[in-house]
């Protein structure tokens, strides 16, 4: 398999290529799931290429996904269930509990 400097801008993966890596890993791919195979790995090479043209100069890395602060609502109780109308639609009630199938013996 060639060896690919950052600055090549060709990001395709040959049939060929992926049969000789699968040989080496001693895997059992056929023609079709090489051509497959080589397609797929080519877009994800070409959308790494895509990214890495983004200009990233002022963005600090996060350490973690949750430095972000999500604003979230009140956690209030609501007491608007109606019992009587969430039941008519159960398929069986019987005082005022659901009845389920049974799924252990």
């Amino acid at each position: 398999m060639s060896q690919q400097t950052p600055e090549t801008d060709n990001s395709n993966v040959s049939r060929q290529e992926i049969l000789e890596v699968a040989n080496l890993a001693r895997l059992g791919i056929d023609e079709d799931t090489a051509n497959s195979y080589a397609d797929d790995i080519s877009k994800v090479l070409s959308l790494m290429q895509t990214l890495s043209s983004v200009d990233t100069t002022d963005i600090v890395p996060l350490s973690n996904i949750h430095e972000v602060c999500q604003e979230l609502r009140a956690d209030v109780a609501h007491h608007d269930i109606n019992r009587e109308r969430n039941q008519s639609v159960a398929p069986a009630v019987e005082n005022g509990l659901y009845l389920v199938p049974q799924v252990i013996e």
